[in-house]
């Protein structure tokens, strides 16, 4: 098999520029396809890490986000005597009530706008939170109109630098202090006093309860059994981390799914490169295919010759494809998240899954450009080859 493959490989080597233009177009494929698995990838870990694993979060029966959900000012302080929640170090339950609204912004240096999450807070918002830590200026003072700004919001949106204004909700509120979230959807947002939200918004109710649960898988599931059992709640309960992750699904979706069909198309483009670079090796190596037949060699290992210069082949425009792919780690991208209608910070991110695929599908065109002028040559007759010496 390493003879096999060494003689492959030479072969390829010889015909540097047929091999460079069809590995090349397997690469633009492979980039395309793996840009988009690392794209939706991104997407679902930015969300599912903006979660905690102790946390959860209570809301409305079937709300599917944040913005949907209402938990009415005297259903909260029912979920918060839960024994289950853990304990801050004064005794009181570790729990926030928090309230979630959109807001139009205007990009920095465009008239374009995109709405962003303003998130009340509570007082132990943070406690529950972390992977948020204040990066610049200082905290707000529960009570006043002082709010924080997520960096990629401060960074891309007007109003949002430090000391800078925001007006809404018919007040004027000052950014004194910037935050890092971390690669979460936390960053993406502007937090303040939940209670002066929902004065300026004139909401009634709260988005959500954030609690934190103690004693693990078994703590939440108590959780959850006694706040379906108490007849006065209309909620129910999710792990933060598992909110999240559902938040991501049907964006993900689109991506994989309009990656895959551009993947396919373009695809078809690159495998019939293959087959024509492999029918040109077969045409112009005819005499020498005699020659190793004449030698004594099998039909099923020319085949077999082949069919690994045509992996090989693929092998290496993955390769390249993936190689290029991989530095789109470095850039950030925003859109919109489909299910809350909200602007979302993410990058791109590259997993172990997404190289194994990547490579796999760029064999596979190999494979599937190469195996019908590897079928050809190991058909080819001992004579007829000879007579083209």
């Amino acid at each position: 098999m390493a003879s096999l493959a060494s003689y492959s490989l030479r072969n390829l080597l010889a015909r540097r520029l047929t091999t460079a233009l069809t590995a090349g177009g397997m690469a633009l494929v492979i980039f395309v396809f793996a840009a988009v698995l690392m794209l939706a990838e991104g997407l679902r870990s930015t969300l599912v890490q903006t979660g905690s694993p102790s946390n959860a979060m209570v809301f409305r029966k079937g709300s599917k986000s944040e913005i949907e959900s209402v938990v009415e000012r005297g259903l909260a302080p029912l979920v918060e005597t839960r024994p289950e929640i853990a304990r801050a170090a004064d005794g009181s339950p570790l729990a926030a009530r928090e309230v979630v609204v959109l807001m139009s912004m205007t990009k920095r240096g465009t008239t374009k706008v995109s709405n962003i999450i303003l998130r009340g807070i509570g007082e132990k918002s943070l406690a529950l939170r972390p992977q948020v830590r204040l990066v610049s200026g200082r905290m707000p003072r529960f009570g006043s109109t002082e709010i924080l700004a997520g960096e990629s919001v401060s960074r891309r949106f007007e109003g949002a630098g430090l000391g800078e204004k925001l007006k809404f909700g018919m007040r004027e509120w000052t950014v004194v202090g910037i935050f890092d979230a971390g690669a979460t959807g936390f960053s993406s947002e502007v937090w303040g006093d939940a209670d002066q939200f929902m004065s300026a918004f004139r909401r009634q109710a709260y988005s959500l309860v954030l609690v934190k649960v103690q004693g693990g898988a078994g703590g939440f599931a108590a959780f959850r059994a006694g706040l379906e059992a108490d007849p006065r709640l209309k909620l129910e309960t999710k792990p933060e981390t598992v909110f999240y992750a559902e938040q991501s699904e049907m964006m993900a979706k689109f991506l994989r799914i309009m990656g895959i069909s551009l993947t396919a198309i373009f695809s078809i483009g690159a495998m019939i490169g293959a087959m024509i670079t492999m029918h040109s090796a077969v045409a112009g190596r005819t005499a020498e295919i005699g020659t190793l037949r004449a030698l004594g060699f099998q039909r099923r290992t020319i085949l077999w010759t082949f069919v690994l210069e045509a992996l090989l082949l693929g092998l290496l425009g993955g390769s390249l494809g993936l190689a290029a792919a991989s530095g789109l780690q470095l850039f950030t991208i925003s859109t919109m998240n489909f299910q809350t209608f909200s602007e979302l910070a993410f990058g791109f991110s590259l997993t172990p899954g997404i190289v194994l695929v990547s490579l796999g599908f760029g064999m596979g065109m190999g494979l599937l450009g190469g195996i019908i002028p590897a079928v050809r040559a190991a058909r080819i007759k001992i004579v007829d080859a000879l007579r083209a010496v």
